[in-house]
């Protein structure tokens, strides 16, 4: 009760703030799951239902079987897992060698990388799409990965992160006769989990949600990610709403139970990066 007592009515107000802005955020996503378990004259129903009458399981059926969305589910589930680890070793690789390294040009490199963080992903659309087609990488994951390979907010984030681990650590380890890759698996890494973690989730949900450049790399059914099939099931059942959001809530949960298992891990990555340099 004191403590209660003590809280500042300012404190009190962000809270109902942050509250009510919560509900606003999180109610369209019940509505959408609870509404893949309705009939299409419910969902269309005037007023509407929150909670489904006759709840129903044929939506996702439709979804998962008729229209092969567990192909589609088990490609985007490989290729985001593929490019997260990828882009999570390459991104502390390259903030350890822009943060404990010492060459000329580094810090001039290193503003370039920055740079490139500010050039619109519209801009390179063409120019990325002639490369693939060169390289004849169109209709070939290949083209989904490779330009996946470095991330620059990545490598941004990992070099801040990597300011909080002392440099007398990677100098004892070189004394010891540890080489650079040594001290980076040893010491590094075991140092940067926290930051890993929420990279890791940031870059799963990008590539989780991409849907522009699969569409246009990839041209078989069974190569599609799930945003690229849900967007044909969209486009072939228009008129069935309860499946579109079946289809829906399938590309959504993976991401829900990801943030859930790592919460703890992805709040503190972003705390103390944050705090770092």
């Amino acid at each position: 009760m004191n403590s209660i007592k003590r809280l500042k009515p300012s404190k009190i107000l962000i809270g109902l703030f942050l509250l009510l802005f919560s509900l606003v955020m999180v109610l369209p996503f019940i509505y959408m799951i609870l509404s893949a378990f309705k009939y299409n004259n419910e969902i269309m129903a005037i007023p509407p239902t929150f909670w489904p009458e006759i709840p129903t399981v044929d939506n996702f059926a439709l979804a998962w079987n008729k229209f092969t969305f567990g192909i589609f589910f088990r490609n985007s589930l490989w290729l985001s897992t593929v490019k997260t680890l990828i882009v999570l070793y390459t991104s502390a690789l390259f903030g350890y060698v822009f943060n404990k390294l010492t060459f000329k040009g580094r810090d001039a490199l290193f503003l370039v990388l920055l740079a490139t963080m500010m050039i619109p992903w519209p801009v390179t659309l063409i120019p990325m799409y002639q490369l693939m087609v060169w390289l004849k990488w169109v209709g070939n994951y290949t083209s989904l990965i490779v330009p996946s390979l470095l991330s620059s907010f990545g490598i941004f984030m990992m070099r801040q992160f990597m300011t909080s681990i002392p440099n007398d650590l990677i100098e004892a380890a070189r004394i010891d006769g540890a080489g650079e890759f040594r001290a980076f698996h040893q010491i590094i890494i075991p140092n940067i989990t926290a930051a890993l973690s929420a990279l890791g989730i940031f870059q799963f949900l990008w590539a989780w949600d991409d849907f522009l450049w699969p569409f246009l790399m990839l041209s078989r059914n069974t190569q599609y990610t799930l945003p690229v099939g849900l967007a044909l099931f969209n486009g072939q059942y228009a008129n069935n709403h309860g499946g579109t959001l079946a289809g829906a809530t399938i590309a959504v949960l993976p991401m829900v139970i990801v943030y859930l298992l790592f919460q703890r891990q992805f709040i503190e990555g972003i705390a103390m990066t944050g705090m770092k340099g």
